[in-house]
């Protein structure tokens, strides 16, 4: 974690005018020094020993040696948060998905012409100081955190179509996604996720989750009706909330300003589940930069509903959580390793409250 002095950021990228683009973005945030770029890994690993930064961004594809080659021997030899950014293509997304499974803190899209980069300054900035303050983890707990649970094939009752499970996260999210969703079980109430991710990754990740869960995981559309067995995920750059639909809801998704600086924004999520769902919601707030979720947390937490914050023992980014433990709005605060069994307790027992 980086405490009292400028970050260091080191930028990797094939393209010139890439790399002036990245820098010129970064470096108007006071936060961060530009220490240096690099035009493919070999001249990176000579800066990264003469420069030491504290946070790579790293392109993917590049000459020499392409960017999850490297990812991979740098975690393994030289342990640096790393922030992907990628092209904004399906080919693209699917790479930073597995950077991101290598050990990449975070990913941004690469907009279509670096003279755009610009117009991602402040996100890209949040993005690089949420990985300098991330928490590194030594090889063996990455080994136990990427261990996949067997999905459960057995269904465990039927509930009311008014409950629902509402998890946030944002820096290091997609890693605790990973973990979390396939160690439930196939026939809980539907589940509706926001995770800060930019567009086109976003169905990639859905995509990769479906395939290890026991139900359903995709990319939410909007006017969608929730239904059990499914978990839906909002769609990079755009909001999701819920409203009711008969018994129960369906999600609304649309392109309303940014809160907190993201879209999709956790608080619009919860704010919608306290307002319709209320005690029959679960929310869950889990690793992240920033404080987006706190207040909705807080908000579903006065409606009557039973919330959960990841701890800072397990988390990449110890900033969500926190801010929402400091309002007081988490009844439970727990390692990820005891989020699965407190979500399935938690959504049982107001079954067994309000059926």
């Amino acid at each position: 974690m980086i405490t009292g002095k400028k970050i260091r950021v080191l930028v990797v990228d094939d393209s010139a005018l890439a790399r002036r683009a990245i820098m010129t973005a970064l470096s108007s945030d006071p936060e961060l020094e530009i220490v240096g770029g690099a035009e493919d890994p070999y001249v990176a690993r000579e800066k990264i020993l003469e420069l030491e930064p504290d946070v790579i961004t790293l392109d993917l594809e590049m000459p020499r040696m392409d960017g999850l080659t490297f990812l991979k021997i740098l975690q393994e030899h030289h342990p640096i948060p790393v922030v992907v950014i990628s092209s904004l293509t399906q080919a693209g997304s699917a790479k930073a998905m597995e950077a991101m499974n290598a050990g990449a803190i975070d990913v941004i899209g690469k907009p279509n012409g670096n003279s755009n980069m610009l117009h991602i300054s402040n996100s890209l900035a949040f993005h690089v100081k949420g990985a300098a303050r991330s928490r590194r983890r030594g090889a063996a707990e990455k080994a136990e955190r990427r261990v996949v649970a067997t999905p459960s094939t057995t269904t465990i009752g039927t509930f009311s179509p008014r409950k629902v499970i509402v998890i946030g996260s944002s820096t290091g999210g997609v890693e605790a996604l990973r973990y979390l969703l396939p160690r439930l079980p196939n026939g809980l109430p539907p589940i509706v996720v926001v995770q800060h991710i930019p567009a086109n990754f976003s169905r990639i990740m859905a995509q990769h989750l479906d395939e290890l869960c026991p139900f359903s995981v995709r990319e939410a559309k909007d006017g969608e009706e929730l239904k059990a067995g499914t978990c839906l995920v909002a769609p990079g750059d755009f909001h999701l909330s819920l409203v009711p639909f008969g018994m129960g809801y369906k999600v609304r998704i649309g392109q309303s300003p940014p809160v907190h600086h993201c879209r999709p924004a956790v608080d619009i999520l919860f704010r919608s589940a306290a307002n319709h769902a209320g005690s029959h919601a679960v929310g869950a707030l889990l690793t992240g930069m920033g404080i987006d979720g706190a207040m909705g947390l807080k908000e579903l937490q006065s409606a009557g509903a039973e919330t959960l914050a990841e701890s800072e023992e397990s988390c990449v980014v110890f900033g969500m959580p926190q801010a929402a433990i400091r309002l007081g709005a988490a009844n439970q605060v727990l390692p990820l390793s005891k989020m699965p069994q407190a979500i399935l307790s938690a959504i049982t027992a107001k079954h067994a409250k309000n059926p």
